[in-house]
Order: C-alpha cells, then structure tokens, then sequence
C-alpha cells in the first residue's frame, strides 16, 4: 500500500485493526481471528469500504481480553461478552488522521480494570451476565465483583439485580460447595461485597413518604441478612420509603424494644431455615398505638403463623406487602 492510500485509510472514522491490536496488545491475527471464530470483529464500515472498529467494537475487545487473561476459555469469552445486556455509551470517536484508539480516561474500562459504578452516568460498566459474575467471585476478585454489582444496582435497580444476579451466583457458588466441598471464601466474599453495595443505598431519602419507618430484621438466630437489606435498599431507593435495618440474629426482645422506641408502621421479620421459624414470638411482639403492621418474610417460617400476619416469600410481593401498610 502506497503512502497516500495509508493516509486516506487513517484518516477515515473508527478504529483500524493496527490502533486496536496496539491499545489491546493483542496481535493483528489474533483480532482477524477473533472476527473469524466469534463474531467479534470491526462493524463499521468507512465512506472508502473499509471495515472499521466503532467505540462497541472496541469495547467488547477489551472485555474479551480481560476475561482470556483470566483464565477463561476463549469461546466461553466471546459467547459472554456477545450476551452482555448492557454495554457502555460509545466513547469519542478519535479525531482523523489520528491513528490511535483513546486511552481510557477516569470511570472508562480497560482490559485490567473495571471502571467504578455511578448512577447515572454513561460511564458505568456493562452489566455482567451471571456466569461472568460468578467467575469473577470465584476467582476472588473482589473489586470487578464489587463493580459489576455496582453497574446493576445503578443500570437496573434492586429486584432486577437480585433475580437476575445474585440469585443466579448463590445457586452456582453453592453447587461449587457441594461438588467440591470448597467454595466457603467465594460465598463470604460475594456476600461482603453485594452487603456493602446494598448499604450503601439504605440511606434515608431526602422525602420519605412515610412518616414512620419500616423496621426490618432477622429472626432470632437467623444469620442470612442479605435479603433484608436488599429490601431495604429496593424500598429505598424506588419508593423513597425511610427504613431501619437491624441485620442477622436479632432476639425478640431487642426487636421488641426497637419497635417501643421507634414507633415503626411496618415490622418485617425474615425467617431463611425453619430452625429459626418459630412463630410463636411474633405473637408475643408488643402491640403499639398506632399499631404497627408486622409482616412474615423468607421460606424458613413454620406453620402455626397468626392469621393477622402475611406470610411472603418472593421480593415483588414483600414490596408490595410494606407499600401497602405504610401509613
């Protein structure tokens, strides 16, 4: 190719196979390769009939780069990336004549380093698949962990990222622990990280909606807090509704005491194994003026519950079910 023809490609939109193969430091053959075997090649095509990488394109090739040198299979890394949902705003584009692919700046990926999850900006990861998730859990990566859950909270809300994610990596990581025996470190690290995600939006809104909290908790000696806190931070952050979370193994008496001081509309007591599903304390539970609604959540529940408290197990009808008490 004569010097002028080079110079007409370079200064045509998109991205060029050479920027690419140096900002990835993957070969030429490798991304023809790529293109070839996955799909996953240049989409664009210029005013001169060149095929030309855009902003997607590029995007994806980092994230199959990052998951291959993570030791995941490369076909197993295309197939994820290409089932991706949601994938990032389109970075600019360079300027002609430029040649070269943009280094990503503050908040945008690379292939070793997820960008940090924000709310609403165009910056945010893409959001995972659940296998991608689950992969980056069991490889302990707890910061790619941590922003991908991010990016679904932020993308997607609470109830989406708990029935399309978390589920999905609980049911993985415990079929890791009962085919091997191990998986204990993954399932504490998944739970630390989804546990500070979750925090973090439990803060009370700006204008509750209700003029008394919702009050959740564990039942005695029920240790899985995950899913109250995931209802608190759903209540929160889509209904504006204040809460106050007491977390894993709350005794009766210090629920009891809670609700004299806080004077709660809603009481919501959740029971994950029927070892701590006796319903005989909620009965015991005091009665308030006003009263307080006291809801029954999880599967852990035995039968015998009072016919004044609802009994929920799935997250639509636990929202639905507080929505309905406040005051």
């Amino acid at each position: 190719m004569d010097e002028q023809r080079q110079v007409e490609i370079d200064e045509e939109p998109g991205y060029g196979i050479g920027a690419v193969a140096r900002r990835l430091g993957v070969p030429a053959p490798t991304l023809r390769t790529w293109n070839l075997r996955y799909g996953l090649g240049p989409s664009r095509r210029s005013p001169g009939g060149h095929r030309r990488y855009d902003a997607r394109d590029l995007w994806r090739l980092e994230e199959m780069n990052r998951l291959i040198k993570s030791g995941v299979p490369a076909a197993d890394a295309a197939r994820e990336v290409l089932r991706i949902e949601t994938v990032p705003e389109a970075r600019a584009e360079p300027a002609p004549g430029s040649g070269t692919v943009p280094e990503p700046g503050p908040g945008r990926s690379s292939p070793d380093r997820a960008s940090s999850p924000a709310a609403g900006r165009p910056d945010v990861p893409a959001v995972p698949t659940a296998a991608m998730l689950a992969r980056a859990a069991a490889s302990l990566d707890s910061r790619t962990v941590h922003d991908w859950l991010g990016a679904a909270l932020a993308r997607h809300g609470v109830p989406w990222t708990w029935e399309r994610l978390v589920i999905p990596v609980f049911e993985t990581i415990c079929r890791l622990q009962q085919e091997s025996s191990a998986g204990v470190e993954v399932e504490h690290l998944f739970s630390d990280r989804l546990l500070a995600s979750l925090i973090g939006l439990t803060e009370r809104p700006a204008r509750p909606v209700n003029v008394r909290p919702v009050l959740l908790a564990c039942a005695q000696d029920d240790q899985h807090s995950l899913p109250v806190y995931a209802l608190a931070a759903a209540l929160t952050t889509e209904h504006r509704v204040e809460t106050r979370v007491l977390g894993s193994r709350t005794p009766y008496p210090a629920l009891a005491d809670a609700m004299r001081r806080l004077g709660p509309s809603v009481v919501f007591v959740w029971s994950q194994l029927p070892a701590t599903g006796d319903p005989a304390p909620l009965a015991s539970l005091p009665a308030l003026r006003p009263p307080s609604r006291i809801i029954a959540g999880g599967v852990g529940w035995q039968e015998g519950l009072p016919a004044s408290i609802p009994h929920v197990t799935s997250f639509e009808d636990a929202i639905t079910r507080v929505l309905a008490a406040l005051d």
